[in-house]
């Protein structure tokens, strides 16, 4: 079955996009869920209109992004940690940690959209990114030191 894409869904495509489906993908989840159309005339000129839209929606975004992203710019966080024998920790900075730093100097950010695939667990200099948007990810310096 052919249909009209009206959020991006992973594997199969972005908005705005005809594509192929199987008959029951379409039927059971993407129609119900408002994440597509059918792919006939009037929606094919429905969904140009909401190509427009959604242009000037991630426009924003995207500049909204790069605003909060310029109070990141040469951002450095330093963590004091107990350190036992061998120089290892005791504990790990994770990115509620460093949600919570980031909070206490006044910028509110989501602990998801921090990019730590794992805690923090030695001592040094680390970069760590922030996703805000799919086109900025600044980066922020996160130092662990002996406490």
């Amino acid at each position: 079955m052919e249909i009209i894409l009206r959020e991006d869904v992973q594997h199969v495509g972005k908005a705005g996009e005809v594509v192929k489906v199987k008959d029951g993908y379409a039927r059971n989840f993407l129609l119900p869920k408002g994440l597509a159309y059918p792919a006939t005339e009037g929606n094919k000129k429905r969904i140009t209109f909401e190509a427009d839209r959604l242009a000037r929606q991630r426009a924003a975004e995207k500049q909204t992004a790069e605003g909060e992203a310029a109070k990141l710019a040469g951002l450095s966080l330093t963590f004091p940690m107990k350190v036992g024998e061998e120089e290892k920790l005791y504990g790990s900075v994770t990115a509620g940690d460093i949600q919570r730093r980031l909070e206490e100097q006044g910028i509110h950010l989501d602990k998801r959209k921090i990019d730590l695939p794992e805690p923090i667990r030695a001592l040094g200099e680390f970069r760590v990114g922030i996703k805000y948007h799919a086109e900025v990810r600044p980066e922020i310096v996160v130092v662990v030191v002996k406490e």
